[in-house]
Order: C-alpha cells, then structure tokens, then sequence
C-alpha cells in the first residue's frame, strides 16, 4: 500500500478496532444496530471515500477505498461501509451526487417505466439498514442506475450464514429520485465484478485476522506441557493456512491496483477479478479449516470472536458468483487467447509508469 492507502487503513483500523467488538457483532446479528460504529465512521469519511469532490465525497484513491474495506472485513464489521463505498463508486460512474447515506446495491429483474422502478431483487446486502438502494437495470441495450429510498420499498428480511442482511427486497413503482445511463465501457457485467472483487478484499481482511488470533491461539494454548503451537504437525498447518492468506491478499491486491490503474473494470483489470474470485474458495476452505482445527471447539463458541470471520469467509466466497461461475469464465477468457499468446499474457509485467 501507498502512504495514502497506509494512513485511511490506519483510520479504519482504530475505529474498527474500538467500536466493532465481538459484542457489537453479536447484538447486530439479534438486530441492533450498531449506532456508535456507523456513527463514528459517517463522520470520519470512510463511507465518501470513493465519491470525487465534486460528487460530495471525499476524492480520494480507488485504493484508499479497497483499503478500507480490507479493514472492515479483518474486523468483521456488522456495517454496511463496503456496500455504500460500492453503492458510491456506481453512482459517480453516472455522475450522480452521493448523500453518504448508509446505501446498498440491488442486482435482479428490474424494470423502470415513467421514472418507477419494480421488480424483486434478492440477497440484497444490508438493505433493511440502508436509507438508499442503487439498483442496476438492463433494458433496450443499456443498462440504468436507479437511485431509490430504502423506505419506499418492500423489504423481506433474510440473512445470510454470518447473519448479516441478506434482503429480498421488491420494488412497486417506487419513483426514482436519481436515474442515469451507464457509458464508458461500465455494464452489468463490470458492475458485478467490482462485487466480486469488494468480496475477495474483504475476505482478504478477514483471512488475515484469522490467522493471526490462529497464530496467537496456539502459543497461548498449553497441551502436555507446552504450547501447541510448538508442535510440528501444528506448525505446518498453520504456515499452509499463511500461505493460502498471502496468495489471497496477492490475487486481491492485484485486481484492486488493476482497477486503480484503469480508473475502472477493464478488460485486464476483469481477468485479475476473475483470477481473485477463483482463487477465494481455496482460501478460505483450507484457511478456515485450518483456524478451527487449532482452536478446536473454542473456535465455534458464540463468544469468541473467530466464527465472526469464518462465517463471513463462508458466506462472501459465493456472494458476486460462486468459484465454479468464475473459473469458467477465466477458463473461457484464457481460451480465447491461443496457444501462442497464453505464455506472453501470464507472464506480462505491468509497467508503473
């Protein structure tokens, strides 16, 4: 990360660090909201950091962005921070002012007539703690970005396995308060790839918290007189289990800079998407196993704080398109490419400048 990126993730860290506690998780996961977390990082900034200035954010990177949602899933906030940077970033794809507002994105069977959107979205995140839904539809070639309020919806509650929102949530010609054409290469499919791609940073977050209560579990716990990270067989499931983070964060890493550099989802930066979000079912199978065979049944104890990331791990690994949907749409880009070009393109080095 740059200085900039090094200075927001520290930002986001100690508010995260103070207010999203196993307590909080869990009151969240009964339906509290958690006010004081939301609260602090509203006027922090955190939730503008995509949105340009002139648009009513803050200006800065898109890896100041990534960088915070890394650290919203290493603490495993039960907030909607990632879905409203996501919700911001596709609003300012049109040009459209940003409220800061918690907000969230709908993707579905939509349809917009005389400026009222209808139609059932599910697995919408967070949408019962949103104010605002950006939802996505594709008609006639083009697809809209429909800005709604939250309140004039039909919200069906649902969660998923970490109990985190997971909406269906309809639309009866609820009016539009915003509505543009998305242009500049920007559609469905890039729209959802920067899903996936929020997915895998944040799941980068909470793979590496992981390892490291994994790590600090096991020379804490004393077995036949010493601590069980001492013991060999244990030592090298947790170095697999550090190898699968450093992979993840690689792959993550990868694809947010390939979006930073391309001020988008290119072509390019959609195959590092890809390559992340392939790569994540991996990551988080052998790493969660990994976390829960050391720490043993205090790993699945409602107190302790490691089922809070694993839960999440089980459920973003899926969310944007399961391991199997993106594998074969790499497998199909990597075909296309020819036996002649397929060496020069997986060793190709960006250049920085």
């Amino acid at each position: 990360m740059t200085d900039s990126d090094n200075i927001i993730f520290d930002t986001a860290s100690r508010i995260l660090d103070d207010l999203s506690t196993a307590e909080t998780i869990n009151a969240a996961e009964e339906g509290v909201w958690p006010e004081a977390l939301w609260q602090a990082i509203s006027e922090s900034g955190l939730t503008l950091t995509w949105v340009p200035e002139e648009n009513g954010g803050a200006g800065a990177s898109m890896l100041d962005g990534f960088a915070v949602i890394k650290a919203a899933g290493g603490a495993a906030a039960p907030i909607p921070l990632a879905e409203t940077l996501f919700a911001g970033w596709l609003l300012t794809q049109v040009n459209l002012q940003v409220s800061g507002e918690a907000a969230t994105v709908a993707l579905g069977e939509l349809s917009l007539s005389d400026g009222k959107l209808s139609g059932t979205a599910l697995g919408v995140p967070y949408a019962r703690g949103a104010q605002q839904i950006i939802a996505l539809v594709e008609s006639g070639g083009q697809t809209q970005v429909v800005q709604v309020a939250a309140e004039q919806c039909e919200i069906s509650a649902h969660t998923n396995l970490a109990g985190e929102p997971s909406d269906q949530v309809t639309f009866k010609a609820v009016p539009a308060k915003q509505v543009a054409v998305l242009g500049n290469g920007v559609n469905g499919q890039s729209v959802e790839a920067m899903g996936a791609l929020i997915r895998c940073v944040q799941s980068a977050g909470a793979l590496s918290a992981a390892l490291e209560l994994t790590i600090e579990y096991s020379m804490e716990r004393v077995q036949f007189g010493r601590a069980i990270g001492k013991f060999q067989a244990l030592q090298h499931s947790i170095a697999a289990f550090a190898g699968e983070v450093a992979a993840m964060n690689a792959a993550a890493d990868a694809a947010a800079e390939a979006v930073a550099n391309a001020g988008g989802v290119d072509h390019d930066a959609w195959i590092e998407i890809a390559t992340a979000k392939t790569r994540l079912e991996e990551a988080v199978n052998n790493g969660a196993a990994v976390a829960h065979q050391v720490h043993g049944a205090m790993g699945f104890t409602y107190e302790h704080s490691l089922h809070h990331l694993t839960r999440r791990l089980w459920s973003w690994r899926d969310e944007y398109g399961s391991d199997v949907v993106w594998a074969k749409r790499l497998g199909e880009e990597v075909l296309s490419w020819g036996a002649d070009q397929l060496w020069p393109k997986i060793t190709a080095v960006t250049d920085p400048r």
